[in-house]
């Protein structure tokens, strides 16, 4: 099992800059891949972004692509979310999960372990 827990949700005005973290413990980091995904009020949770384990290879929603970026730090336990140019329909509650195994995806069910989750408001 894994412990997740995310940090740098905040209020933002539309076209500004956030970037979140989180911090995990318990199996190896590097035995997972990791993914952001974030809902929003009266919405689904839907998937945001995802890193594989050796952060060789990454994957975007195309609501999110050239505006955010995912990263991790194997060495401190950590994935990232760099979000630039925000806008009013990011606002959400921002999950950070891991995956079982190694594959990466941007399915749900694939996502064994997740964080409480940060919320990014965006103010238009």
């Amino acid at each position: 099992q894994v412990q997740l827990v995310e940090s740098g949700g905040g209020l933002v005005q539309a076209g500004g800059s956030l970037s979140l973290s989180c911090v995990a413990s318990g199996r190896t980091f590097r035995d997972y891949a990791m993914g952001w995904f974030r809902q929003a009020p009266g919405k689904k949770r839907e998937f945001v972004a995802a890193i594989s384990w050796g952060a060789g290879f990454t994957y975007y929603a195309d609501s999110v692509k050239g505006r955010f970026t995912v990263s991790r730090d194997n060495a401190k336990n950590t994935v990232y979310l760099q979000m630039n140019s925000l806008k009013f329909e990011d606002t959400a509650v921002y999950y950070c999960a891991a995956t079982q195994g190694r594959q990466l995806s941007r399915l749900e069910d694939d996502y064994a372990d997740w964080g409480q989750g940060t919320q990014v408001t965006v103010s238009s």
